[in-house]
């Protein structure tokens, strides 16, 4: 008899225990909190050098293009300067020893400070010729205005530079666009057409294009300002020059200015 009760109370407390059991393991999975399902990669964050690296190699020769760019720019900031071109200091001592047709002292202090505006000043005092009509005014002129082309082409020269960069860096992003492009025909020709497969060419191609331009634009500006502040300043330079010669020559006499014959001999 114990055995058989043992049975029947078996039967009847196994299915309240699996019912239990159930109601135990809904709970659990009713805190459990639901798992998101997976989403893309988050983005990763690059830096300038990675950014440079993955452009390929013709990053190099536009970050040398970048570096010219400044350097010409720096250069051509300090040397076309109308204060350093033409000191208002020297001009005015200059058009004094002009009124007392003292043309020995003018050459000396043109020589003492050597500049565009000095330079094509002491090359037409060479030709002061008091002995000829209006002291050899012809022969002064040409001989400034052939010294003042001189003085404009060698900074001319710097300026150029910056229109060379200009146009060799966009190329360059070009070429690097066309290099990228292959790269990427490349990989789909060999049966690789996943994006992961494709992101390096066109990547390369975006990166390229980018840095070529970025140099570019503002080497294009830099060239048209410089080359534009160089045209007004050796045009005032040139009218300073005429000027002075017509007062050395006699022929524009400024008032309170003296011309003793014995003075201009």
């Amino acid at each position: 008899m114990n055995a058989k009760n043992h049975r029947l109370l078996l039967r009847l407390l196994l299915p309240a225990v699996l019912a239990m059991a159930g109601l135990v393991s809904l709970r659990a999975e009713e805190e459990t909190p639901p798992v998101p399902p997976p989403g893309p990669p988050p983005a990763v964050e690059k830096s300038l050098l990675d950014l440079f690296r993955a452009g390929g190699p013709l990053m190099w020769p536009i970050m040398l293009c970048s570096v010219g760019t400044i350097a010409v720019g720096v250069y051509c900031f300090l040397q076309i300067n109308q204060r350093k071109m033409m000191p208002k200091a020297q001009v005015d001592a200059v058009s004094q020893y002009m009124q007392r047709h003292d043309a020995n002292s003018a050459y000396q202090l043109c020589q003492s400070s050597p500049n565009i505006f000095a330079n094509t000043m002491s090359s037409a005092l060479l030709k002061v010729n008091f002995e000829r009509d209006l002291a050899n005014k012809a022969s002064m002129e040409q001989s400034a205005g052939e010294t003042l082309v001189q003085e404009e082409t060698r900074l001319m020269i710097w300026v150029n530079y910056l229109n060379i960069f200009a146009t060799i860096a966009p190329m360059l992003g070009l070429l690097g666009t066309v290099t990228g492009m292959i790269q990427s025909f490349d990989q789909l020709a060999a049966g690789r057409s996943e994006p992961q497969d494709l992101a390096g060419g066109i990547g390369e191609a975006m990166l390229t294009t980018a840095g070529g331009l970025i140099v570019g634009i503002p080497a294009m500006f830099l060239y048209f300002y410089f080359r534009n502040l160089l045209q007004v300043a050796i045009g005032n330079i040139q009218k300073q020059v005429t000027f002075m010669i017509d007062i050395l020559s006699g022929e524009l006499k400024l008032e309170g200015a003296t011309h003793p014959p014995e003075a201009a001999q």
